[in-house]
């Protein structure tokens, strides 16, 4: 029995279970399933990749202070984080992986960087 490969219709040659004929038939295949899916999570991982390197450049140490008005001149965007830990005393800090911002009067912003 012929098998052929779902994405292009060529005779499949080579291993018994082998399902496309060529490694660029399998990825086609496979980034069209995804394509709806795969467009958000690649805009949300864009837009925390770029917050993550605006918080590290401002943090070279691992502690520092800015505004609102620098985070935003710069590209920040508020609405997208990884976590959030809330201290005994109530403050909420933000973070991008180990990077955390927390709000404090007057919009101004520590930056702090979790250690491990």
């Amino acid at each position: 029995m012929e098998k052929l490969c779902p994405e292009c219709g060529d005779k499949i040659i080579g291993r018994a279970d082998k399902k496309f004929c060529s490694d660029a038939c399998r990825n086609s295949h496979n980034n069209e399933l995804n394509k709806d899916s795969k467009n958000l999570i690649r805009n949300v991982n864009n837009r925390l990749r770029k917050n993550y390197r605006i918080l590290e450049t401002l943090n070279p140490s691992d502690k520092a202070k800015t505004t609102k008005e620098k985070l935003l001149r710069l590209g920040f965007s508020f609405e997208y984080f990884t976590s959030t830990y809330t201290t005994k005393a109530g403050a909420v800090y933000f973070y991008l992986y180990d990077q955390g911002y927390l709000p404090l009067e007057n919009d101004f912003y520590l930056i702090v960087k979790r250690v491990r």
